[in-house]
């Protein structure tokens, strides 16, 4: 059996769209996991038209996402940081205060689209930070870092349920390190900015961590936890979470890049991060929603 799910932002779902899509695809009973914002049935099978429906409800802001209903509910939480779990990319802001921000920003948006080797182009920009005060650090992360929405949710909920939740960013240590504190992950892994008498140096530590770091993450983790890799969620926006996205039970596009939605399993545009939990069954009021600042 299969689950379609339904999901726009809300009180944005049409309940007579939900019906008529249940009824064309001669789906089970439509079950509403939020009143007009998200619900779900099941069938026999993948319809022929699900690409071509995905698209018609794109238009009308609705996501829709087709799984296997056996196992939906996850056990470990894999998520990219910049553009994922915080609404930054960190290295753009760091870039914005060394007065480099535009040109910093380019590349990024290049090499998380696919356009750039990741490496590479995390090298130049690292290099265009150097000099800068190791203190700006401190004042970006009060200042201009806040939380995706729905992540608290998405964290709490999933633990209380058991999950192991890690937090594996192309990005840097000092910013996994407080967004991993703030929404409870158990775990951080990212790249080292190196400094030198309170500056950047404008490089970091080595072995980078990239996209096969990404994999080598959900291979390490899921290992050492005796799971499965169908066992994991992972979500992440930019080119260099592919590897994991495909690899994992459910990879999420979440607003991502236009090449990585092309290649990712499940996507996510209009949601926010609650929406990985209506894609594993949960329903709105079953949520564990804490009480975090927006900002880490």
């Amino acid at each position: 059996m299969f689950t379609a799910t339904l999901i726009a932002r809300p009180g944005t779902l049409d309940p007579a769209l939900a019906e008529a899509l249940r009824n064309a695809w001669g789906g089970g009973d439509l079950v509403w996991l939020s009143p007009d914002e998200a619900a779900e049935f099941e069938m026999p099978s993948v319809p022929d038209t699900a690409d071509s429906s995905w698209t018609t409800l794109q238009d009308q802001g609705v996501d829709l996402a087709i799984q296997p209903s056996e196992g939906r509910r996850r056990k470990m939480l894999l998520a990219d940081m910049d553009s994922t779990m915080i609404q930054q990319e960190c290295i753009d802001e760091l870039a914005e205060v060394a007065g480099v921000g535009a040109q910093v920003k380019e590349i990024t948006a290049r090499a998380m689209n696919g356009e750039l080797d990741f490496e590479g182009a995390l090298l130049e920009r690292v290099g265009l930070l150097k000099g800068l005060s190791e203190s700006v650090i401190d004042e970006v992360l009060e200042h201009r870092i806040t939380l995706m929405p729905g992540g608290p949710a998405l964290l709490a909920t999933m633990k209380t349920h058991g999950a192991h939740a890690a937090l594996v960013s192309g990005g840097f240590t000092a910013f996994t390190a407080r967004v991993a504190a703030a929404l409870g992950f158990d775990e951080n892994r990212a790249n080292t900015l190196l400094t030198e008498a309170g500056v950047l140096t404008g490089d970091v530590a080595r072995p980078i961590l990239g996209r096969e770091a990404k994999i080598a993450a959900l291979e390490d983790i899921t290992s050492r936890l005796a799971l499965s890799e169908h066992d994991v969620l992972a979500v992440g926006d930019g080119a260099n979470d592919l590897g994991m996205l495909q690899r994992a039970g459910a990879g999420v596009a979440l607003h991502a890049k236009p090449s990585v939605q092309a290649q990712a399993k499940l996507r996510i545009n209009h949601g926010d991060l609650t929406a990985l939990l209506f894609l594993q069954g949960y329903a709105r009021d079953s949520w564990i929603t804490p009480e975090v600042p927006a900002r880490v």
